[in-house]
């Protein structure tokens, strides 16, 4: 039996194609300047869908992964609307699976994102994703850009 990865090589500042549906249309480009083996797909395309919205995501990562800091913004229409961080790996007693990864290692994982609990109002979103390999924020392992353009209110 054979086994099939499918990575795509990006070139920074292509935009590379999620989804669109009558009620989402969902892109990403890689904001840093750095190309990468880098996969990621989500369904169902639709925020009105009440369901889970599956995702998977395919990786290698260019660092050994002992610390990972996320960080995430979230625009929409032009103003902030989010500005969170996470440590998911700090070294210790650490519970996800890219924690630990050295690089070049593959990293593969399907994830639920509870779609069904935000309802998103029509506009235009632009959701960065950075992650950090410290604290301090200095030293950026990825970096995306999502624009999600959603057509009509969930009300």
């Amino acid at each position: 039996m054979f086994g099939l990865f499918f990575f795509i090589l990006f070139t920074p500042g292509v935009s590379e194609f999620l989804c669109m549906s009558s009620d989402l249309e969902m892109s990403y480009t890689f904001c840093d300047a750095t190309a990468r083996a880098f996969a990621f797909h989500l369904t169902p395309c639709s925020v009105m869908d009440k369901s889970v919205w599956k995702a998977s995501l395919t990786w290698i990562p260019r660092s050994d992964i002992t610390f990972l800091k996320i960080v995430f913004t979230v625009w929409y229409d032009g103003a902030k609307a989010l500005h969170w961080k996470e440590v998911l790996c700090s070294g210790v007693d650490d519970e996800y699976s890219v924690c630990g990864m050295l690089k070049g290692e593959t990293f593969a994982s399907e994830f639920d994102i509870k779609g069904a609990r935000t309802k998103f109002p029509k506009g235009n979103y632009n959701v960065i994703l950075e992650g950090f390999s410290d604290d301090s924020e200095n030293n950026m392992i990825i970096c995306l850009n999502f624009t999600m353009i959603v057509k009509q209110d969930p009300f």
